[in-house]
């Protein structure tokens, strides 16, 4: 009965310390997939630490990283500065774009290592650069800065001959003299704004610089819609305005003389 009883222990005891082996394994390994799950989720991507100004270095002061879905990561995203920072002296790469303080660094944002970054960089497909000449009163006081949006208005002729038609609408201006920074919010009274145009819109551009005197009208942010214009000539803001009806003046008293000559008898009407 004795040895029974002991046999009987020693297997219980046996039993309980695999259990607990084999829970604690179990325990283990779910912990660490899960935690390899929760790695796995989400990788580090590069972001701007501040604002970058168009053509800036890119540097690793402007630079930090954040935790970014990694089912959700965009085409060109950096995962690392190795790729983005220059080697000690080695050309650096140059924001084409400026670039707002937690934005992601993609690569068409940022030029090759020593590329040249100048305002063309700025231009969409199938577009060209164009200069206009303005002045304070042409190109709204000043308030006109790179990345807005405005309505080109053409004034030809003299005196009454006077004419003026919108020639252009919603075009993109990507310079302000030498400054092609969107996000300068400083006006200045400009000599030239040079604007993103198509090649056919280029030519128009340029007849009207030639044929008369052009005008820039700013565009709100979220008019985007182009309109059916038509010319206004001088004489249609001069058409005279139609007179007031009057009350029917009161009938003018007249005094008439009768003249008697034999048989023949005149008048004569005096005022």
């Amino acid at each position: 009965m004795r040895l029974s009883a002991i046999f009987t222990a020693l297997t219980g005891l046996a039993v309980a310390g695999g259990s607990v082996y084999v829970a604690r394994d179990y325990i283990r390994f779910d912990t660490t997939t899960t935690s390899v799950g929760a790695e796995s989720e989400t990788v580090s991507v590069v972001v701007a630490s501040r604002d970058i100004s168009f053509g800036e270095e890119i540097n690793p002061g402007a630079l930090t990283t954040i935790e970014w879905p990694r089912g959700a990561l965009p085409v060109g995203v950096f995962t690392g500065y190795d790729d983005l920072i220059a080697a000690a002296n080695m050309p650096t790469r140059r924001a084409r774009r400026a670039i707002t303080q937690g934005e992601l660094i993609l690569s068409n944002k940022v030029s090759d290592f020593g590329e040249k970054v100048t305002i063309v960089q700025t231009i969409g497909a199938d577009h060209r650069a164009m200069a206009i000449e303005v002045d304070a009163e042409t190109a709204v006081g000043g308030f006109v800065t790179p990345g807005d949006r405005v309505d080109i208005v053409m004034t030809t002729g003299e005196k009454k001959n006077m004419q003026a038609v919108t020639i252009l609408q919603n075009i993109r201006v990507i310079g302000v003299d030498q400054e092609s920074d969107e996000q300068t919010d400083q006006p200045v009274v400009a000599r030239t704004v040079t604007v993103a145009v198509t090649p056919d819109q280029v030519q128009r551009l340029a007849l009207a610089q030639r044929a008369g005197r052009l005008s820039l009208t700013l565009r709100s942010i979220d008019d985007t819609e182009d309109r059916a214009l038509t010319m206004t000539r001088l004489n249609d803001l001069l058409v005279d305005e139609p007179k007031t009806p009057t009350a029917v003046d009161e009938p003018v008293r007249r005094t008439v003389i009768r003249v008697r000559r034999g048989t023949e008898v005149t008048e004569a009407v005096i005022n």
